[in-house]
């Protein structure tokens, strides 16, 4: 029993336990802690201005027997032994010195019980039970002794059952027939009498032969593998080593696979039995666990032989708890949209057979946009009324992405707008939604860009720019329609009419429907690089498509007809 002598109140209470103790029982007290003067004897004394004279714990205890009571006058601790109301035991009481040192009290205290017991510590789990073996003797020629030995089976719920008691002359007894699976722990309990001499049987050996249970324990210095901070998608490849540690084999292992999300809701993982582990073998766990679903601070839990599915001896070094951590993922994809490999301005021509490449890109490494989901593609029509269109034909094509380092998907359009309802163009929208594996999109709006569609090919007039030049000057002009014209070239001459140069249409380089300016730039020199004079030169285009000159385009508001002349332009060139 534990109280406080800090205050009157606590005090008084000591005060009451000490009288309702019975005579004639052993009673040691010790301090054990100490504060200043609420420590001191002569604090207890001055209680009798609240209880009365000679009513207080430093007359209770100095009436016990503890003369040497004024001595708690500083700080150190004490012991004081006693019997109480007898007399005949002789009190004992020692303090230390200071607050540094120790202090030990020794007495001897004898009863006149003629029984007395002594337990061994609980044996087991065992397999199976084999032996109690004990030895013993008396300290006296008459047989006064009478000791039993009793065993004691302990079931899984630790309820005591005694199984057997031994008497003093069965020092072997077999207890093979005793089930192990029903008394998994045992222990032996003596029982000592002598009511004549009242000296007890001196115990010298008792043991309890049985074959253990196995005994697996973790071993992650053998094997561990657990990354604690993973990209969302990246997989948590989680290991361990479990040894078993005994000198017995384990029939097949079960586990006990779980992990608790950052919302603390259980997620079990079922798992089949690991192989059965021979004494001083090894399994090695490993799992894949896909950190899509487990977004934040999450802990994982792994138990070898959970709840004792087989018999062993311990189980608090079968089971690991670990934390790991899953970044989100809050960053946009991008979204990047081509024409015939060009990004348009809103409503320039494009070809009536477009290819429309829609390229999706994320920076997270593990979740690839694999998935058609993830894009949807419409058009609205010069009539107002909205297609979607699907991955299920040649019109649109999904490319997923195939590597982190890369993860991009391209998705290619290729509608065809065959008959025109607008004479001056039909006018479209493209409409792209797109978002990533983590549902983040490409961007707070829909993708939109309206386009227009002239189906007859058509040329407009070939114009050069910059003019005047000096260095250099490049091409610009808009075709229609959706093809390409076969022949095509660019004839440069003198106002004379002596053709100077011709540009090929491979030497323009690269060209779409819609509005064109070439890569190719003429630096004013003629067709054998010679540099020509200042001055005004006349170009025209010369094209043909199937074997047919086209038609001039004229969009609405061009008046670049007043700089030609039957089909010829002007240009200067001011070196």
């Amino acid at each position: 029993f534990e109280f406080s002598y800090m205050t009157p109140e606590s005090r008084k209470w000591m005060m009451n336990f000490m009288d309702s103790i019975p005579d004639g029982y052993f009673v040691i007290a010790r301090s054990f802690d100490y504060n200043d003067s609420l420590s001191y004897s002569a604090k207890w004394r001055a209680d009798t201005t609240l209880y009365g004279s000679n009513n207080s714990l430093y007359h209770r205890l100095l009436g016990a027997g503890m003369m040497n009571i004024d001595s708690i006058n500083t700080r150190r601790a004490w012991i004081f032994a006693y019997k109480k109301k007898d007399y005949s035991f002789d009190p004992k009481y020692t303090h230390t010195k200071g607050v540094s040192d120790r202090g030990f009290l020794s007495t001897v205290m004898s009863t006149p019980d003629t029984l007395g017991t002594i337990s061994s510590p609980v044996f087991g789990p065992a397999k199976e039970w084999k032996k109690v073996i004990w030895q013993g003797s008396k300290l006296e020629t008459a047989a006064n002794d009478n000791p039993t030995i009793e065993i004691v089976g302990l079931d899984a719920s630790n309820n005591e059952s005694v199984i057997s008691v031994l008497d003093r002359d069965t020092k072997n007894f077999d207890i093979s027939s005793v089930s192990a699976a029903q008394y998994p722990y045992m222990k032996l309990r003596m029982r000592n009498v002598d009511s004549i001499t009242l000296t007890p049987y001196q115990l010298s050996s008792w043991m309890v032969l049985y074959t253990p249970v196995p005994e697996g324990a973790l071993a992650p210095n053998l094997f561990l593998q657990a990354k604690d901070t993973l990209e969302v998608g990246e997989e948590l490849s989680f290991g361990v080593a479990f040894k078993n540690i005994s000198k017995m084999n384990f029939d097949s292992l079960a586990l006990k696979f779980y992990i608790v999300d950052h919302n603390n809701v259980n997620h079990p993982i079922a798992l089949p039995k690991q192989k059965p582990l021979v004494s001083g073998d090894t399994v090695v766990f490993r799992y894949i666990i896909d950190s899509k679903q487990y977004i934040g601070i999450n802990t994982l839990f792994l138990e070898f032989n959970p709840d004792k599915n087989q018999p062993e001896q311990f189980q608090f070094n079968n089971f690991i708890f670990k934390n790991f951590y899953v970044k989100n993922d809050h960053t946009n994809p991008l979204l990047d949209v081509t024409f015939d490999g060009v990004h348009i301005l809103n409503r320039d021509i494009v070809s009536a057979k477009p290819h429309i490449q829609i390229k999706l890109k994320d920076d997270a490494k593990f979740l690839l946009l694999n998935d058609t989901a993830l894009s949807s593609v419409q058009l609205r029509y010069p009539d107002g009324t909205v297609r979607t269109h699907h991955f299920d034909n040649d019109t649109l094509r999904f490319t997923p992405a195939s590597s982190g380092s890369d993860n991009s998907a391209v998705v290619d359009f290729y509608p065809q707008f065959l008959t025109q309802y607008n004479p001056e163009g039909d006018e479209y929208e493209l409409i792209v939604k797109a978002k990533d594996r983590s549902g983040n999109n490409a961007g707070s709006n829909d993708y939109r860009i309206a386009f227009t569609v002239i189906t007859k090919p058509m040329i407009s007039n070939l114009l050069n720019y910059p003019n005047p030049f000096s260095t250099s000057t490049a091409f610009v002009f808009t075709l229609t329609g959706s093809e390409i014209p076969q022949n095509m070239k660019i004839q440069i001459l003198t106002v004379t009419g002596k053709i100077v140069r011709e540009i090929t249409k491979d030497e323009l380089g690269p060209l779409r429907i819609g509005r064109n300016i070439t890569e190719f730039k003429w630096d004013g020199t003629d067709q054998f690089g010679q540099k020509l004079g200042n001055g005004v030169y006349l170009y025209r285009f010369v094209t043909t498509l199937n074997g047919q000159r086209m038609d001039k385009y004229k969009a609405h508001g061009d008046n670049t007809d007043k700089f030609f002349n039957n089909g010829y332009g002007k240009m200067y060139l001011m070196r």
